[in-house]
């Protein structure tokens, strides 16, 4: 499959033409510049083709940050088969653009000049100020208006070879022709921020509802998943700032992937890439760091709703702790997360290089006293700068996930349960006498276990707790959440 990397200056348009071409709001955008700070990678079917689209952090100097996501960004360039060069047509061409556009020009890349915020017909006229590029691979766009991209498109369709072509029987392919106009970032999680609420140093998501018992009940067997879809994980990695996920992610895929800096806050894109590793696809999701509510600012809202949404969509999560610095209630409330979302977790102790030696068993002992919510969840120490043990943390997914997706016949886990209720009985309610006739799993990823009763309401919680360690006993459910629900037979 070809890659098409869109390249320019800061805010050019470059991840929103990217929106435009994947059909969907996916990169973070505003007026900020360095929004787009790592190279994010989507396929987007180009009319009936299709390719690999890279959106790139802006080619800007300055700080240490912009010169890395620079570097980034052209060798995201280099390695790309066509080359979209945006600019700004609101002002006038830069030396240092014509300079880069000649040298990957020079490279024998299929590279166009897209002039960007060309927005009615008489701003047409600035177009002629470009030509001095000297190519005629030269679009004048306007993105935020949906102007000119036809041409654009037909030209980018014309480079890419008809082996990618989209075949007549696949379905749900989204072809894209001239996108849709819609609202940007900031009009759209409007509605999801507000600036007039007190900060108390929580992070807030929207709660989760309840679900109803029908949910839980449909029948007493496995739902079934598609094969493809135990093979695929989905890793979220996720801690406050600075705490080395950057660093993690590039150690995981052993290549410089995301952008790593000192400057808190470095990762806004949620960064997803996907490896194979024994028969399996792993997912990693570099997300951006969490931070206490009254420091969120500007587009770290966005960050944030994407994190989210991140998280919903993901198997496993790797929660990464400074080891070398005390831990904070906010690492507890982020851990919190990946509770309140029922997923698979490892908890990932990063830089412990640089801790204190004396100190390696009293950061274990604190870890399991914070995080006794997170008892289930393994612990690696590794260093993510030095690679130290970071290829112990591959297998340590495969082992989780197969925790994770694991079935437990009926006749097994009864037998469990039969154990248990003759060693502790269940107590009574208001003098009724309680009764379990049967456990079953009716899903996995994570594994729910029905526990059919007379009196669902007399399954106490501590009575539940006492069976999730006895089954903990009995199977490997290291590293995954267990959950129960009490129903009476021949529920729907």
């Amino acid at each position: 499959m070809k890659k098409i990397a869109i390249i320019g200056r800061p805010n050019v348009g470059k991840s929103s033409l990217f929106n435009r071409l994947i059909k969907r709001r996916d990169a973070i955008t505003s007026d900020l510049a360095g929004t787009t700070r790592d190279v994010k990678r989507k396929t987007a079917v180009i009319i009936d083709k299709e390719a690999e689209l890279l959106d790139t952090g802006g080619l800007d100097k300055g700080c240490e940050l912009f010169d890395k996501i620079k570097e980034m960004s052209l060798k995201a360039a280099y390695k790309a088969d066509i080359i979209l060069y945006m600019v700004d047509g609101k002002g006038l061409p830069e030396d240092e653009d014509k300079k880069l556009f000649y040298e990957l020009q020079a490279m024998g890349k299929d590279i166009a000049l897209v002039v960007n915020k060309i927005d009615n017909d008489k701003m047409k006229e600035k177009l002629w100020e470009f030509y001095e590029f000297g190519t005629d691979a030269i679009f004048g766009i306007s993105v935020s208006h949906n102007r000119n991209t036809v041409e654009l498109l037909d030209w980018i369709h014309d480079k890419l070879p008809d082996a990618d072509l989209i075949k007549d029987e696949e379905e749900d392919v989204q072809i894209i022709s001239e996108p849709e106009e819609e609202l940007g970032d900031e009009e759209f999680f409007a509605q999801y921020s507000s600036d007039e609420e007190e900060d108390d140093g929580y992070i807030y998501w929207d709660e989760e509802e309840v679900e109803d018992n029908s949910i839980f009940a449909q029948n007493d067997r496995i739902k079934e998943f598609d094969e493809n879809d135990i093979n695929h994980i989905k890793i979220a990695i996720i801690g406050r700032t600075n705490v080395g996920k950057s660093s993690l992610l590039n150690a995981l895929l052993g290549e410089e992937r995301s952008v790593v800096s000192s400057v808190a806050g470095t990762t806004i894109d949620p960064i997803d890439e996907t490896i194979d590793y024994k028969d399996k696809q792993l997912t990693f999701v570099d997300t951006a760091g969490l931070r206490r509510r009254g420091k969120i600012v500007g587009i770290e809202k966005f960050a944030l709703m994407r994190t989210k949404e991140m998280l919903e969509n993901a198997n496993m999560a790797l929660v990464v702790l400074d080891a070398s610095e005390p831990f904070l209630d906010l690492d507890e409330k982020i851990a919190g997360l990946v509770d309140q979302n029922r997923l698979a977790c490892i908890i990932v102790l990063n830089k412990w290089d640089i801790a204190k030696r004396e100190d390696h068993d009293k950061i274990l002992k604190e870890v399991r006293d914070r995080f006794k919510f997170l008892a289930y969840a393994p612990i690696i120490t590794l260093s993510a700068q030095t690679h130290q043990r970071v290829d112990k943390l591959h297998d340590m997914i495969l082992e989780i996930n197969e925790n994770y997706s694991q079935r437990i016949t009926t006749s097994q886990l009864n037998e469990v349960l039969e154990r248990a209720l003759r060693r502790h009985t269940l107590p009574s309610m208001h003098g009724q006498v309680i009764r379990i006739y049967y456990a079953t799993q009716y899903e996995t990823r994570p594994p729910k276990i029905a526990i059919v009763m007379n009196k669902p309401k007399g399954l106490h919680f501590t009575y539940r707790r006492y069976l999730t360690n006895k089954l903990r006993e009995a199977f490997n459910f290291a590293g995954t959440p267990l959950l129960f629900k009490a129903k009476k037979r021949g529920d729907k």
